[in-house]
Formats: structure tokens, sequence, C-alpha cells
């Protein structure tokens, strides 16, 4: 495949996988900004979707490697776990490349709506830890790779997923539920990543400018998140949720790209 690449484009790229970047790392749903930036370039949606990945993958790795400098995500625990979360993922790029998952566009922005609801509905939530509603294993065992599923399938907000039910399953503050979340979330992006990358489906000439500006992005959002903690996160969760519902929206009404 062959796109003119002018100087301006790859700036204007590069630019929004900075902002995409800051994003993903506090709330999930970077994609929202960088797959529309894709498509005006001139990328065919699949391999938008499949680039896109490729930026998203450095940018939770930057995210990770920041927090797990800073002292965290250093438990064994969350090996098992973010294992899991690969292999939803696994499963659910292999499937979304035989079926038709037409339906999930209009159940995925009821999901992001709710989610937006849980967290404005509920102003102190995961302010501090409480007991969990499902035990670690369990949650490991079952969602992990239910949420790495989504978004091997589609991908939109899966950050928000996992940190919404940290909280809500795990009794996990905001902010650690958050950070956890980048573990699984570059997991999943890796797996997804590897599967698109093996089909040839991944514009690098592209990807290669924005995994630098998701690289500055998520650096950026990772020391916001240790300094902004939920003050910062929630209100984040809550306007990526409900922009991400109304694109799905607007696109199935031919609106939106």
């Amino acid at each position: 495949m062959i796109i003119e690449l002018s100087m301006g484009l790859v700036l204007a790229l590069f630019l929004v996988a900075i902002l995409a970047g800051w994003v993903d790392t506090l709330a999930g749903g970077g994609g929202l900004l960088a797959l529309p930036a894709l498509l005006l370039a001139g990328v065919p949606p699949v391999n938008a979707l499949a680039t896109n990945k490729s930026q998203g993958v450095i940018g939770t790795l930057t995210s990770t490697l920041t927090l797990f400098l800073k002292g965290h995500l250093r438990g064994r625990d969350l090996i098992p776990m973010a294992l899991m979360a690969g292999l939803g993922s696994a499963l659910g790029t292999l499937l979304v490349q035989r079926v038709s998952t037409d339906w999930l566009a209009w159940f995925i922005p009821l999901v992001l709506i709710l989610v937006a609801l849980y967290f404005w509905m509920t102003p102190n939530l995961g302010e501090v830890a409480s007991k969990g509603r499902m035990g670690e294993k369990l949650w490991g065992a079952t969602m992990a790779p239910l949420i790495g599923f989504y978004d091997g399938v589609f991908g939109p907000g899966t950050g928000s997923f996992y940190a919404a039910s940290g909280v809500a399953f795990r009794g996990q503050t905001l902010l650690d539920a958050t950070i956890r979340a980048k573990l699984f979330n570059f997991t999943t992006n890796v797996v997804s990543l590897a599967l698109f990358a093996a089909g040839g489906q991944v514009v690098w000439a592209i990807g290669v400018f924005m995994m630098v500006g998701q690289v500055i992005g998520a650096f950026i959002g990772s020391h916001s998140i240790l300094r902004g903690g939920s003050r910062l996160i929630r209100p984040v969760v809550i306007i990526m949720c409900v922009l991400m519902s109304l694109s799905q929206v607007l696109q199935q009404m031919g609106w939106w790209f």
C-alpha cells in the first residue's frame, strides 16, 4: 500500500498520537482520536485499526514501564491475570477476522454510557479501597480475559473497562485500578498487534511516527495519574466514555468516519 506522507501530515499524526497517549494512559479511548486521524490520512479501515494498535502498544508500554519504575505494578500475582488478558485478546482478534461483529456497533455504545453513568453517579467512587465482590483468582479467570477479548474484537475504552472492573469487583481505589489497567491493556495490545502484523495489516511508515508521539503522551499521562489521582482520572473517564459512545452511534448513522 502506498500512502503519500507530507511533512504536515506526519506532524499532525505525531501531535494526535501525543494527545491519544495522554488520554489512553488516564482513561482509555485514545483510539477515538487516532483512528479518525488515520482514516483522514487515507489509510483503509482495517489497516487503520492495525496501525492504531501499533502506536497503542508503545503508549501502554511506556506508561507501564514508567509506573513500574515509580514503584507500582510489582506484584507477581499480576502475571497470571495479564496472561489471561492476553489469551482473551488473541481469541477476540482471531474471531473478528472470521465472523460478523456488527452487533457490537450498537452494544458497545450502551456499555460505554453505563460506565460513564456509573462513574458520574458515584462521585466518591474508588476514593478508598473496599471489600471486593470477587476474589483475585476469579477476577483473573473471568473479567481479565473477557475485557481482553473485547479489546481483540473492538478495542475502544479497554482501559476504562479494566479500571471500572477493578473498582466494582475488586474494591480497589480508582487510582490503583487505573494503574493496574495499564499492564493488562499493554498485554492485550501486544497480542492483538502481533496477529494484525502477521497478516501484514500495519502501515509501519505511519505507525513509527505515531509511536514516538505515544511515548511522549504516555510519559506525561503516567505522571498525571500519580499527581492528579482520581480527581483527574474520573472526569476524563466520563468524558471519553460519552465521546466514544457518541462516535460509534454517529458512525452507524453515516455521520462519522
